[in-house]
């Protein structure tokens, strides 16, 4: 079953690169009492998602911020330095958290998961953003299969 809004993020466990190296957050912990944009991505270094995804909530980080959202976070199924990488590559280490799925559970738990294993990529998250408030989903915007226009910053901003 797909999450939708007004339900509460599934317990997953995540994982994001710190200074002292790999570190597990859970869904429950990281969401908690708080407002975050989240988007997520089929995968770091891919064409859509390096080219007009991630930057734009890079782009739109202070207008996120000036609509009450505490923090800005990107999940895909890739392992934690991959998506450290991404980051650095995209200028966005100071504006998005990376968390990393590199199992899809929290994908599969939301029922967000797809098969990629025609292109090689194996089960990924669906292209996506949604706004969750202290763990409920408040706003979710989910991408046809190939598309990129609702999953958008401008598009999440536009409804928050």
């Amino acid at each position: 079953m797909t999450i939708k809004i007004g339900d509460r993020l599934p317990d997953a466990k995540l994982v994001k690169v710190t200074p002292d190296g790999p570190d597990q957050v859970s869904t429950g912990d990281f969401f908690a009492g708080r407002r975050v944009a989240l988007f997520s991505v089929p995968g770091a270094f891919t064409p859509t998602c390096s080219a007009k995804h991630l930057p734009g909530f890079v782009e739109q980080a202070q207008a996120f911020h000036d609509k009450g959202v505490d923090e800005i976070a990107c999940t895909a199924v890739n392992d934690a330095f991959v998506l450290d990488a991404w980051a650095k590559a995209g200028n966005a280490t100071d504006t998005v958290t990376m968390l990393a799925d590199g199992n899809a559970d929290f994908a599969k738990a939301t029922g967000l998961d797809m098969d990629s294993s025609a292109y090689g990529m194996g089960t990924r998250s669906q292209r996506y953003a949604m706004l969750v408030n202290d763990g409920v989903v408040e706003a979710l915007h989910v991408e046809a299969p190939g598309e990129f226009k609702v999953s958008s910053a401008e598009n999440l901003l536009a409804s928050i």
